[in-house]
Protein backbone atom coordinates (compact mmCIF):
# COMPACT_ATOMS: atom_id res chain seq x y z
CA UNK A 1 0.00 0.00 0.00
CA UNK A 2 1.47 3.48 -1.04
CA UNK A 3 0.45 6.56 -0.06
CA UNK A 4 0.71 9.32 -3.11
CA UNK A 5 0.29 12.85 -1.81
CA UNK A 6 -2.33 14.96 -4.48
CA UNK A 7 -1.33 18.88 -2.78
CA UNK A 8 0.96 21.15 -5.02
CA UNK A 9 4.34 21.78 -3.07
CA UNK A 10 4.46 24.65 -1.16
CA UNK A 11 1.54 23.65 0.51
CA UNK A 12 2.34 22.50 4.61
CA UNK A 13 0.92 19.06 5.34
CA UNK A 14 0.77 17.76 8.82
CA UNK A 15 0.02 14.72 10.84
CA UNK A 16 -2.77 14.14 13.21
CA UNK A 17 -4.04 11.26 15.09
CA UNK A 18 -2.43 9.54 11.85
CA UNK A 19 -3.82 10.77 9.06
CA UNK A 20 -2.73 13.61 6.90
CA UNK A 21 -4.17 17.32 6.20
CA UNK A 22 -3.52 20.65 5.32
CA UNK A 23 -2.62 23.07 7.76
CA UNK A 24 -4.39 26.05 5.79
CA UNK A 25 -7.64 23.43 5.43
CA UNK A 26 -7.21 22.39 9.17
CA UNK A 27 -7.28 25.87 10.76
CA UNK A 28 -10.07 26.34 8.61
CA UNK A 29 -12.21 23.42 9.60
CA UNK A 30 -11.45 24.30 13.46
CA UNK A 31 -13.19 27.70 12.60
CA UNK A 32 -15.93 26.32 11.14
CA UNK A 33 -16.39 23.91 13.65
CA UNK A 34 -16.19 26.84 16.84
CA UNK A 35 -18.26 29.06 14.75
CA UNK A 36 -21.00 26.24 13.74
CA UNK A 37 -21.21 24.26 17.44
CA UNK A 38 -21.28 27.88 19.25
CA UNK A 39 -23.81 28.97 17.28
CA UNK A 40 -25.81 26.46 17.55
CA UNK A 41 -25.73 26.30 21.63
CA UNK A 42 -26.11 30.22 21.34
CA UNK A 43 -29.37 30.23 19.62
CA UNK A 44 -30.63 27.47 20.90
CA UNK A 45 -30.10 28.84 24.56
CA UNK A 46 -31.92 32.12 23.46
CA UNK A 47 -35.06 30.03 22.01
CA UNK A 48 -35.09 27.24 24.76
CA UNK A 49 -34.58 29.79 27.58
CA UNK A 50 -37.94 31.52 26.54
CA UNK A 51 -40.06 27.97 26.12
CA UNK A 52 -38.58 25.79 28.59
CA UNK A 53 -39.62 26.33 32.64
CA UNK A 54 -36.21 25.78 33.90
CA UNK A 55 -33.04 27.59 32.86
CA UNK A 56 -30.38 24.42 33.99
CA UNK A 57 -32.83 22.74 31.64
CA UNK A 58 -32.75 24.73 28.75
CA UNK A 59 -28.72 25.12 28.81
CA UNK A 60 -28.62 21.43 28.57
CA UNK A 61 -30.67 21.13 25.66
CA UNK A 62 -28.47 24.49 24.40
CA UNK A 63 -25.73 21.98 24.74
CA UNK A 64 -26.88 19.02 22.88
CA UNK A 65 -27.62 21.55 19.57
CA UNK A 66 -24.00 22.61 20.13
CA UNK A 67 -23.01 19.20 19.93
CA UNK A 68 -25.12 18.73 17.08
CA UNK A 69 -23.68 21.63 15.39
CA UNK A 70 -19.83 19.66 16.13
CA UNK A 71 -21.18 16.88 14.30
CA UNK A 72 -23.05 18.88 11.19
CA UNK A 73 -19.59 21.21 11.05
CA UNK A 74 -17.48 17.57 10.80
CA UNK A 75 -19.92 16.71 7.85
CA UNK A 76 -19.38 20.33 6.31
CA UNK A 77 -15.65 19.83 7.14
CA UNK A 78 -15.61 16.83 5.23
CA UNK A 79 -17.27 17.90 2.09
CA UNK A 80 -15.22 20.99 1.72
CA UNK A 81 -11.54 19.79 2.47
CA UNK A 82 -11.08 16.83 0.49
CA UNK A 83 -8.38 13.63 1.32
CA UNK A 84 -4.92 14.90 0.72
CA UNK A 85 -3.76 11.61 -0.49
CA UNK A 86 -4.51 8.64 -2.36
CA UNK A 87 -4.05 5.29 -0.83
CA UNK A 88 -2.97 2.49 -3.84
CA UNK A 89 -3.14 -0.65 -3.22
CA UNK A 90 -0.03 -2.43 -4.89
CA UNK A 91 -0.13 -5.95 -5.35
CA UNK A 92 3.33 -6.29 -6.38
CA UNK A 93 4.23 -5.91 -2.89
CA UNK A 94 6.61 -9.12 -1.83
CA UNK A 95 4.90 -12.45 -0.65
CA UNK A 96 6.65 -13.42 1.68
CA UNK A 97 5.14 -10.70 4.26
CA UNK A 98 2.05 -12.48 4.12
CA UNK A 99 4.32 -15.83 4.84
CA UNK A 100 5.59 -14.14 7.81
CA UNK A 101 2.15 -12.82 8.92
CA UNK A 102 0.86 -16.68 8.69
CA UNK A 103 3.48 -17.74 10.70
CA UNK A 104 3.20 -14.73 13.62
CA UNK A 105 -0.34 -16.39 13.72
CA UNK A 106 0.35 -19.89 13.77
CA UNK A 107 2.62 -19.15 16.92
CA UNK A 108 -0.02 -16.60 18.73
CA UNK A 109 -3.12 -18.99 17.68
CA UNK A 110 -1.58 -22.59 16.82
CA UNK A 111 -3.80 -24.23 13.99
CA UNK A 112 -5.58 -21.47 11.77
CA UNK A 113 -8.00 -24.21 10.85
CA UNK A 114 -9.17 -26.11 7.61
CA UNK A 115 -10.16 -25.43 4.18
CA UNK A 116 -13.51 -27.62 5.49
CA UNK A 117 -14.49 -24.73 8.00
CA UNK A 118 -14.63 -22.04 5.59
CA UNK A 119 -17.48 -20.11 4.07
CA UNK A 120 -17.85 -20.14 0.23
CA UNK A 121 -17.56 -16.47 0.84
CA UNK A 122 -14.86 -16.54 2.63
CA UNK A 123 -12.67 -18.78 0.71
CA UNK A 124 -13.73 -16.55 -2.21
CA UNK A 125 -11.85 -12.95 -0.49
CA UNK A 126 -9.14 -15.13 0.39
CA UNK A 127 -8.64 -15.98 -2.96
CA UNK A 128 -8.78 -12.58 -4.20
CA UNK A 129 -6.49 -11.22 -1.33
CA UNK A 130 -4.19 -14.03 -2.82
CA UNK A 131 -4.31 -15.47 0.91
CA UNK A 132 -5.85 -18.94 0.07
CA UNK A 133 -3.04 -20.65 -1.10
CA UNK A 134 -1.02 -19.77 1.52
CA UNK A 135 -4.23 -20.99 4.18
CA UNK A 136 -4.33 -24.29 2.11
CA UNK A 137 -0.59 -24.95 2.19
CA UNK A 138 -0.63 -23.71 5.96
CA UNK A 139 -3.24 -26.19 6.58
CA UNK A 140 -1.62 -29.31 4.80
CA UNK A 141 0.91 -28.33 6.89
CA UNK A 142 -0.23 -28.66 9.65
CA UNK A 143 -2.02 -32.06 8.98
CA UNK A 144 1.45 -33.37 8.15
CA UNK A 145 2.99 -32.49 11.56
CA UNK A 146 -0.03 -33.96 13.31
CA UNK A 147 0.82 -37.13 11.64
CA UNK A 148 4.59 -37.23 12.61
CA UNK A 149 3.84 -36.45 16.25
Amino acid sequence: MTHAPQVPAGQSLVEVWGDTAELRHMAWAIVLGIGISLSGFLIANKILQVHVASAELARAYAMLAGLAGCILSGVVCAVLFKPKRLVVEDGAADPRWREEVIEELRQQYGSLGTEAELSPAVAQEMRELGLYELFTRDARDDITSARAR
